[in-house]
């Protein structure tokens, strides 16, 4: 590698089991084409055996800091943001995976679409054993992801209608290409629904993505879902209100009719919330307060 080479920079926005991490990182060193740095940003989580294992790393791409004070969600995936500097860039979850393909295809299709600001790669969903799944909330996924057997280029208001009916990304396997990328900024005040008001202020602003179909990722999917936090605290149902109402006008101020409406029925959003009501009923705590959360989100306009 040389000091002229693309460079893709991976970080690592950290803060959980610390056996998963590992994983993840030796899932990033087994990588095929070595043109990739890691970056681990410690969100100050509470197990000295992390930075401990770190201190002890030979390879020179591999890096370790952590954060001089718990920084949130929000604030470290913009730690991240700002500490990019190569051509581009991914945001690993510390539980997720790369296929040992990863790096090659990324740059194969960094070169080839030159026009291409974001890149979704094919993914497989695992269980927490790291056994291929198909939970409910992935399979929506996979009907609402654009059929192709080629990578396929999207853009504009078609990009934005899709996205909006119904998020069908997965966050952790998403390629940026920096420069463009950082002339936008997370969102605080949605630190549940950043991922897609960040990619949606990308295409606004011009941005294509592409969807390629090669399955070089794994993504984690956990038994616990935000599922139950949506029944507990209501803010996961709130934002997401309040971001599609922000969509909307978003949408409108641009002339983007269609998904305008798309965001205004957001239809894949109060499907969810009615999933959830067998849990709502379920829920020994506060019955009636979830089956009220649930019941809002699902007919509010």
């Amino acid at each position: 590698m040389t000091d002229t080479d693309p460079l893709l920079e991976i970080f690592i926005p950290y803060w959980g089991d610390p056996g998963l991490l590992r994983a993840t990182v030796d899932s990033v060193r087994a990588q095929t084409d070595p043109r990739w740095t890691l970056v681990v940003v410690d969100d100050c989580y509470p197990d000295p055996s992390v930075a401990e294992s770190f201190a002890r790393e030979r390879d020179p791409r591999i890096r370790y800091l952590r954060n001089a004070e718990n920084l949130g969600i929000v604030g470290n995936f913009q730690r991240c943001l700002d500490l990019a500097s190569g051509d581009a860039m991914v945001f690993l979850g510390c539980d997720d995976a790369l296929q040992p393909e990863y790096v090659a295809r990324a740059h194969a299709d960094l070169a080839a679409f030159t026009a291409v600001d974001i890149f979704q790669p094919g993914v497989r969903v695992i269980d927490a054993e790291g056994n291929e799944a198909a939970p409910l909330g992935d399979r929506v996924k996979r009907w609402l992801t654009p059929r192709t057997r080629e990578p396929l280029v999207l853009s504009g208001e078609e990009l934005a209608v899709s996205l909006l009916r119904g998020n069908w990304l997965y966050w952790p396997s998403l390629m940026f290409r920096t420069e463009k990328v950082k002339q936008h900024a997370f969102r605080r005040d949605l630190p549940i629904i950043l991922d897609l008001a960040l990619v949606l202020d990308m295409v606004t602003d011009g941005s294509a993505l592409l969807l390629d179909p090669v399955v070089t990722f794994d993504y984690r999917r956990h038994d616990s879902s935000l599922s139950g936090a949506a029944l507990s605290d209501g803010s996961r149902f709130e934002q997401d209100r309040r971001y599609f109402t922000g969509a909307a006008a978003q949408m409108r101020a641009i002339g983007w009719q269609r998904a305008e409406r798309e965001a205004r029925l957001r239809w894949t959003s109060r499907l969810h919330a009615l999933t959830l009501l067998p849990d709502a009923l379920r829920s020994p705590d506060d019955r009636s307060g979830a089956l009220r959360q649930v019941l809002r989100h699902a007919v509010a306009r």
